[in-house]
């Protein structure tokens, strides 16, 4: 499917643009949708846009929620506030699973689980960290934004291809794998493409600005949703990428405020321009729902397809392409423990 725009991705992807979009656009309500019978997984999802897109999915039907969380009291906590909310759930309706991707052994252990699931129609991948001070993973030895915003995430993703594959024939439909993301992807300067390894590039010591690391995270992140749909066909798992924008009541930035000394006068900007949580995750659920294979790897950004099929620019140049080719490898190589390799070259069968 072709799609036409209006502005290029160069003008799509910068500051102005987005601050135009943010303040002029309001996000629209899903409706009529029926999700009745149908399971979602959604990760991140104690608090913020993630415990939101599962109040959203609830809304509309869904028949099955899994939060799943690295705290599982608070997990508790939240489905116990989803539950209390009025809503006819049968019993079981939403379900609290053990999900710390800071740890690969807990994420090869919740996928394995997924596998009792009597089917799998969304997985929204919505958890994610930003530290005001860098951290070292005691796991890894990764720098933890980069662990957890993009290893972690791309491990989950591929182990649970062959799930999706297989609840494929119960479904009728294939499942749709949503990787919450941000434009802030293309703003990321991205010092470490220089390195002869990107991913040792991210573990060496020395300062860095946190801010330009999770962006630079959301960067990886952008380039393996590329890669990956160009791997797996949509009549297995359509695959996209979505951004709330800016949301201002979420507590993505919660290490921010309590370690910048500057951090409240950012926030009060973001209370000016940023929607609340409920309205910028409308966004994400869009993203979730609605549309067909024209979004299958692909960034939809305020409830549109950006243009040309692009998410952050450089990753559409010719040093990007080569940038996208080595990263893909050494994250292949990364989690080659799990079989990864395997999984990739079975999906499609």
């Amino acid at each position: 499917m072709s799609n036409k725009f209006d502005v290029t991705p160069e003008k799509q992807a910068g500051v102005l643009r987005f601050l135009y979009q943010q303040l002029t656009f309001k996000p629209a309500e899903v409706r009529d949708v029926n999700l009745q019978g149908r399971t979602a997984i959604v990760t991140g999802s104690n608090t913020g846009t993630g415990f939101e897109t599962g109040r959203q999915l609830l809304n509309l039907g869904l028949s099955k929620l899994i939060l799943a969380v690295r705290n599982e009291e608070k997990g508790k906590a939240a489905a116990a506030k989803l539950r209390s909310e009025g809503r006819n759930l049968e019993a079981g309706a939403v379900e609290v699973w053990k999900l710390d991707l800071s740890e690969y052994d807990s994420i090869v252990a919740f996928a394995e689980r997924t596998k009792t699931l009597e089917r799998l129609d969304y997985v929204v991948l919505n958890a994610a960290l930003s530290p005001a001070t860098r951290v070292f993973n005691e796991h890894t030895g990764h720098d933890e934004t980069i662990q957890v915003n993009y290893l972690s995430t791309s491990l989950l993703a591929l182990l649970l291809l062959p799930v999706v594959k297989a609840k494929r024939g119960v479904q009728g439909h294939p499942s749709r794998i949503t990787f919450v993301s941000s434009e802030v992807a293309a703003w990321a300067k991205f010092p470490e493409k220089k390195e002869a390894s990107l991913l040792s590039a991210f573990d060496k010591p020395g300062k860095v600005d946190p801010l330009e690391r999770m962006f630079t995270s959301k960067l990886l992140g952008q380039f393996f949703v590329d890669e990956l749909a160009k791997r797996v066909h949509p009549s297995v798992a359509l695959i996209n990428a979505v951004s709330p924008a800016t949301v201002h009541d979420t507590e993505f930035t919660r290490d921010f405020e309590s370690k910048q000394a500057l951090f409240p006068i950012i926030k009060a900007l973001q209370r000016r321009v940023g929607n609340k949580c409920p309205v910028g995750t409308r966004m994400i659920t869009d993203a979730v729902v609605n549309h067909g294979d024209e979004v299958h790897g692909q960034f939809l950004s305020f409830q549109k397809v950006v243009p040309f099929n692009r998410m952050a620019p450089i990753i559409y140049t010719p040093e990007g392409k080569k940038l996208s080719e080595r990263l893909w490898q050494e994250t292949i190589t990364e989690l080659s423990f799990a079989k990864v390799d395997d999984i990739l070259r079975d999906i499609n069968g």
